[in-house]
């Protein structure tokens, strides 16, 4: 039995307590958040990660993005290894410190970038890989969702920690990375003119990668369309699933739409009709798989799919589309 402890009890926090309570191979050993009224009456709870005085083995931390590396450098110290959500760390150095850190204390850092963990993610890089396609040449990725106002009553999310780049294409970057490579390349442009709030609201980046594929990213967290991993996917229980694809890749011998893998075939130019071929797959739900993959990290039976040195190159491309899109006038 693998014992976990949670620190966090928002939205996120909320779903993986769900899910160690739903595996029979895991057991909640503890809850760590300063607001008693939001921990759970039947585990133990903790105001402060120093007070924790229960056995664990790994702690899963779901807490604002300033507070991952203070509390992930203090669990290895304690011995537990790490699952943090994403980003794995306010800026780099913050980053690096917590590399440090796991490399001196024997601990993992697993960083939740749980989609790699999805079953139509994985059949995605499968399929790229594979080179049925050919080589990647260009990509679209469309992420336009709408927030409802109340979401930025949190304060932290009402400057630049709260625009859809650092809080939700940080994802699509890590989805992007692990498909074509390593980013050489961001450019962008983006805007605030819907709500006027001092962060960015929509815009878009061009990605270039080291094997000269190049990736376009446009997003808005503006406008309530079908379009967005959420959305696409149903990954998220707070977003209703549309189905509709929202990423396109475009190879030398065809082209995949995500997240439907319909895949566009048997044209040689464009005097030729390609052909669709559906792709069937069973679906999972990623945050589930992510927190078995981090008992079998614990057990020293696998390493880190995404790894605090993985996250903090995402990490370093997001920042770097946050400081292209950020609108005049908008302090950092």
């Amino acid at each position: 039995m693998t014992r976990l402890l949670i620190a966090g009890t928002g939205m996120i926090g909320q779903r993986h307590m769900a899910h160690i309570r739903a595996n029979p191979a895991l057991t909640l050993a503890g809850v760590i958040d300063p607001m008693p009224e939001r921990r759970p009456a039947d585990v133990p709870g903790f105001d402060d990660i120093a007070r924790v005085d229960v056995p664990a083995d790994g702690i899963v931390i779901a807490t604002p993005t300033p507070s991952h590396a203070p509390l992930t450098l203090a669990a290895l110290d304690r011995g537990w290894h790490v699952l943090v959500e994403k980003p794995v760390a306010e800026d780099l150095d913050a980053a690096q410190a917590m590399i440090a850190a796991s490399a001196r204390t024997g601990r993992h850092v697993l960083v939740g970038h749980h989609r790699r963990h999805h079953p139509r993610i994985a059949r995605l890089k499968e399929i790229i890989a594979s080179g049925q396609l050919g080589h990647p040449v260009t990509a679209a990725l469309l992420w336009t969702m709408r927030k409802p106002d109340s979401y930025f009553d949190v304060d932290w999310r009402a400057g630049m920690d709260g625009a859809p780049v650092k809080q939700n294409l940080i994802h699509d970057v890590d989805t992007l990375r692990w498909l074509f490579g390593e980013v050489v390349h961001v450019s962008g442009f983006g805007s605030n003119a819907v709500r006027g709030a001092a962060r960015t609201e929509s815009g878009g980046a061009v990605l270039g990668f080291d094997s000269g594929m190049t990736a376009t990213i446009a997003f808005a967290d503006t406008t309530p369309t079908p379009w967005g991993f959420e959305a696409g996917t149903g990954e998220s229980p707070a977003i209703p699933k549309t189905g509709q694809d929202y990423l396109r890749i475009a190879c030398t011998h065809g082209a995949i739409e995500f997240p439907s893998l319909r895949i566009w075939s048997g044209a040689e130019t464009w005097n030729d009709l390609p052909r669709p071929t559906e792709t069937t797959i069973e679906d999972a739900e990623p945050l589930a798989r992510q927190l078995s993959h981090f008992a079998e990290v614990i057990a020293g039976r696998a390493s880190p799919v995404v790894s605090a040195e993985d996250a903090r190159k995402t990490l370093d491309t997001t920042l770097k589309i946050e400081a292209a899109t950020r609108p005049e006038g908008v302090s950092p």
